[in-house]
């Protein structure tokens, strides 16, 4: 019985000692540089939905750009904003593709990406008129014609059809149960 209290107190005692010990090199901690705080945190990373903007060619749909980004903002500038940011990046998306109705989505290679980033940041830092987004990243970005979107619903039809073709009836099955 006494060995069981002497282990007790041991334990205790060099749990109090490990939790005053970091305590202490915690207060003793350098205060971070600007570069490590900029680097390290001070500013939320906010991932958008995906953003799916239509892109019309005289009276028709000639597919649609969908993309998902990810942008960098000042908490404290954040708050203060009565509209979501979230809002800003969409609004920002759609003005910059129909304000630039050269771009070829079909075509891969000559999508200027940094061009779109830096069009999407600058424009919203412009209309808030702070430096609120320090950088826009892009997680997704595709385009779909119309082609790739009805091929697609066709393949989830027949495998919908497949599956059900393949699971018993509830008849079926209330039957087998019966008997």
């Amino acid at each position: 019985m006494i060995k069981f209290i002497a282990a007790a107190l041991w334990i205790v005692a060099v749990t109090i000692g490990a939790v005053f010990y970091s305590f202490q090199a915690a207060a003793n901690k350098p205060p971070a540089t600007e570069e490590q705080k900029a680097l390290l945190g001070g500013l939320d990373y906010v991932k958008t939905d995906v953003i799916s903007v239509p892109l019309l060619k005289g009276d028709r749909v000639h597919g649609y750009f969908l993309a998902r980004l990810v942008y960098t903002v000042e908490p404290k500038q954040v708050a203060k904003m009565s509209v979501p940011p979230e809002s800003l990046i969409v609004d920002q998306v759609y003005s910059y593709l129909y304000g630039n109705p050269q771009i070829d989505f079909t075509q891969y290679d000559k999508l200027d990406l940094d061009a779109f980033r830096n069009s999407v940041r600058d424009s919203i830092n412009e209309r808030v008129g702070e430096k609120m987004v320090h950088e826009v990243l892009v997680e997704q970005i595709d385009f779909l014609t119309p082609d790739d979107i009805r091929d697609n619903a066709v393949r989830q039809r027949r495998t919908a059809a497949a599956e059900a073709a393949k699971a018993p009836a509830p008849a079926e099955e209330a039957s087998a149960s019966a008997h």
